[in-house]
């Protein structure tokens, strides 16, 4: 059995040089650190974790995982940064057979469509009503147990066990 944890990015600032280079608001450090905390409570701690490389994804993590007491380094990925729901989803899939537990940090509209489409809607009521009826604000995130290899990935092979419902 693995477990995946798909996220949004933290709030970022509105502007930047570019939009990879929008790091975190102020609410958006808090928020991933009430984040880091809720995963801590819920004993969630990841073997791996792909994360896209623009600053505000980064800073997510790094605020994340300093409040979740982990020490993992992150994959920064250039492509996860760019990638649609099919891009994604085959660097999903690229994880090491032997990860228990993945986290995914990266943006919408493709954070949001791995969720619900990764969802085979067998799973805790109150979290699917959650990614269903809040959708996936800034800082979202859902917890998957997948039965699958990571290599064989897609739609409707994970169960949604919990929902952050992120600020929006």
């Amino acid at each position: 059995m693995r477990r995946l944890v798909v996220m949004r990015h933290a709030k970022a600032v509105a502007t930047a040089p570019s939009d990879h280079e929008r790091g975190l608001a102020a609410r958006g450090r808090d928020d991933a650190e009430q984040v880091g905390r809720w995963l801590r409570e819920r004993g969630i701690a990841p073997d791996a974790a792909l994360v896209s490389d623009a600053l505000r994804t980064r800073e997510t993590w790094e605020h994340v995982t300093g409040a979740a007491g982990w020490d993992l380094e992150a994959d920064f990925s250039a492509a996860l940064y760019a990638a649609g729901s099919d891009s994604a989803f085959d660097l999903i899939r690229e994880t090491d057979a032997g990860v228990g537990t993945l986290v995914v940090v990266g943006h919408n509209p493709t954070m949001a469509s791995i969720a619900e489409l990764i969802d085979d809607g067998e799973g805790d009521v109150e979290a699917t009503t959650g990614l269903v009826t809040r959708g996936f604000p800034t800082s979202a995130l859902a917890v998957f147990t997948v039965e699958a290899a990571w290599a064989d990935l897609g739609p409707g092979s994970g169960r949604i066990e919990a929902f952050h419902p992120g600020h929006g």
